[in-house]
């Protein structure tokens, strides 16, 4: 994650003194910060070589694993909070890491761009698919399988018995609450089970 403001944002809900897991961890830079200005612990998860040592770089303990595999290696409730900042559009198993972030930590926080967003929805009726700063790549080169809106992940939520503590988008910077699914690029979700 490199957008600061995103990084501000989503570091306000975790609570200071966490013990944190973060999934898809690239750089590190997220628990970093999290280490540095909320006084948490934890580990970040990620797959490729470069950000692992990237990881290491920063000081952070970082684990090395394919989070398609699951997470069995966790018990219950492992940690106060789990983040999946970026990651969820990669996964192919969304729904049961989804399950398993819920299981894994007493919260969990989720963040992705919001295909739903009105630039998005204007490409596609151009004809095109999107190309913005949350979706940067042409659809043939993108890392992303899937596209997801704030409102799938409202039901996904409610299928998956989570209760959501917090959700709203992210737009330049700007926390959007009214009508997120169309007014925001990202969008971000703090839940726990129900």
């Amino acid at each position: 994650m490199s957008d600061r403001r995103l990084m501000e944002s989503i570091a306000r809900l975790v609570p200071e003194g966490s013990r944190v897991l973060d999934l898809g961890c690239g750089d590190g830079a997220m628990l970093d910060y999290l280490q540095r200005e909320r006084g948490c612990t934890g580990y970040g998860v990620e797959l490729s070589d470069a950000n692992v040592l990237a990881c290491v770089k920063r000081g952070v303990d970082v684990m090395q694993l394919n989070l398609d595999d699951g997470l069995a290696m966790f018990d219950d409730d492992s940690f106060d909070v789990v983040l999946q900042i970026d990651t969820l559009q990669h996964l192919r198993n969304t729904e049961t890491m989804l399950v398993e972030t819920a299981r894994v930590g007493r919260q969990g926080i989720v963040a992705f761009p919001n295909f739903a967003h009105w630039p998005n929805r204007l490409a596609v009726l151009r004809g095109r698919m999107p190309v913005t700063k949350r979706l940067p790549y042409q659809w043939y080169d993108t890392p992303n399988i899937r596209v997801g809106t704030y409102k799938d992940f409202e039901v996904l939520a409610l299928k998956n018995h989570l209760r959501v503590i917090d959700a709203f988008g992210l737009q330049a910077g700007r926390t959007v609450r009214w009508c997120p699914n169309a007014r925001a690029g990202t969008a971000v979700f703090h839940f726990e089970h129900a």
